[in-house]
């Protein structure tokens, strides 16, 4: 195959576009399936799109419909593709497969199928059509040029079944993960950290959302932050002011669709544990595990375990988007969505504590945490860390947990490892030596209940910046301070 230029709009992904361009130029005879997945938002359909029209291959996206609607649009879709006279009659997913297998140009036919969940809602067969198909032109059926067909899907229990069953027949498997919040800040071009950490805490890493009208004069400098939220996000004339709830209806299809926005509304507004979850729906604390467990299993919510009490478990929601729509926007939909500027100025006046207190607080210690594990130096913690947590050391403990950043390097033996460094992460007001002495006192209570505190390095984490007695205390060697500007490595 002739080489493939990458396109110029494809911000980012250099090794995700690689691995597509070797996939379908791999020389090999027979049909080779691929199957590129990861969360929704991120980027995957205009990626295959780029690498269908790259190398002259051919792209359908799938939607809710009925099974004989997809196959005449997909019929429609490839007649104006190969240019035929009329749309070709499929009576079922072999018989399309086999035509789309044994059509097209150059070296190899690509053929992609996005949004596969979709197409296996309406068409529970399909994989095992795709299957079948490509055991038929292994054993010998007449294909002019070798088939690669990828199929896609976002995160869904029915992408997890197709990757665990299908191992014998897939031969590639890209998952296209989130951008970091460094390349966030690249892709939406902020100067300023203070900013970058407020946008993303709202619109997180999405290249979607920067080509949304959202972004298309999006905040400079701090003071446009508060203009762009009322110009852009809960503005309910443009898309972004209804993507969150899109989002949810589209993933949680016909289930308990108003206890799904119920507990992610919960977890927005910092009830991260289960019982304090069920306390806030009014519902039996049996109820939540089967909730939680839903929306885990379709990539809205994650569970990390408590640093010091691994049965203990934090939920927290993946998509930024998401936990602002819940937390700021939900409670004032009603008066959000016939306002004018002034009023949508004065809700976001009355909900700005709120994003302060429960989205952008709660995000900046996620994000220290992130930086922990990917990106700082492993011997700023003496060790490289084997994971970064939050923890309550007590049962005792308040709501939200104790300590926002554990460190620990890898254990032995199904032992914890090592508590390399424990730490506060402060978002609106400067840390201070107040939260040092928090934290020394947090190490004895480790130390009596058996935690080895020989090397465990104290740390703040703060986005407001330190007060002087806490530099203070960085000079003597007490103390860590990670700034903004460490951790988008612009500083040492």
């Amino acid at each position: 195959m002739p080489p493939v230029s990458r396109p110029e709009r494809l911000y980012d992904r250099e090794a995700a576009w690689d691995r597509l361009v070797a996939f379908v130029g791999d020389p090999r005879p027979g049909p080779a399936i691929g199957v590129v997945t990861g969360p929704r938002g991120h980027g995957k359909s205009f990626l295959l799109r780029a690498l269908a029209r790259a190398t002259g291959g051919f792209y359908f996206g799938g939607q809710q419909a009925a099974r004989a609607e997809t196959l005449r649009s997909l019929a429609e879709q490839y007649a104006h593709h190969a240019q035929l006279a009329r749309p070709p009659h499929w009576a079922g997913w072999s018989e399309a497969l086999l035509a789309l297998a044994t059509a097209g140009s150059g070296p190899a036919t690509v053929v992609v199928l996005d949004g596969l969940p979709e197409l296996v809602r309406q068409s529970p067969g399909l994989p095992a059509a795709v299957s079948e198909v490509c055991r038929s032109l292994r054993q010998g059926r007449s294909s002019p040029r070798p088939l690669r067909l990828v199929l896609c899907g976002s995160t869904t229990p029915v992408m997890k079944r197709l990757l665990s069953a299908s191992t014998t027949w897939i031969d590639e498997v890209l998952e296209v993960a989130p951008l970091d919040f460094r390349r966030a800040r690249e892709l939406w071009g902020t100067a300023d950290r203070s900013l970058a950490l407020r946008m993303h805490a709202v619109v997180g890493s999405s290249p979607a959302f920067r080509f949304d009208p959202a972004g298309d004069h999006p905040p400079g400098t701090p003071d446009a932050f508060g203009p762009w939220i009322c110009r852009s996000v809960i503005n309910p004339r443009l898309p972004l002011f209804w993507k969150a709830e899109h989002l949810l209806d589209g993933a949680t299809d016909t289930w308990d669709i108003a206890a799904c926005h119920s507990t992610v509304a919960a977890v927005a507004t910092g009830r991260t544990l289960p019982g304090e979850i069920a306390e806030r729906l009014d519902r039996p604390a049996t109820d939540v595990p089967h909730i939680l467990s839903h929306l885990t299993e379709r990539g809205l919510i994650s569970g990390e375990p408590d640093a010091f009490r691994p049965g203990l478990i934090h939920y927290r929601i993946t998509e930024p988007l998401l936990a602002f729509d819940h937390a700021v926007i939900r409670p004032h939909r009603f008066r959000l969505v016939d306002a004018d500027l002034g009023e949508i100025e004065e809700v976001w006046q009355d909900a700005r504590p709120v994003f302060e207190r429960d989205v952008a607080a709660p995000h900046f210690a996620q994000i220290c945490r992130e930086w922990v594990s990917l990106l700082a130096a492993p011997e700023l913690f003496g060790a490289a860390p084997a994971s970064a947590l939050s923890g309550s050391p007590l049962p005792s403990a308040g709501r939200s947990a104790d300590i926002d950043v554990v460190v620990r390097g890898r254990g032995d033996g199904g032992r914890p490892g090592p508590l390399l460094s424990i730490g506060l992460a402060r978002w609106a007001e400067p840390v201070s030596t107040t939260d040092l002495e928090r934290l020394r006192a947090s190490l004895v209570q480790l130390a009596d209940l058996g935690e080895d505190i020989g090397r465990t390095r104290l740390a703040c984490y703060g986005a407001a910046g330190f007060s002087p007695g806490l530099r203070r205390a960085e000079e003597d060697g007490e103390v860590l301070l990670v700034s903004p500007e460490q951790l988008y490595g612009d500083a040492p």
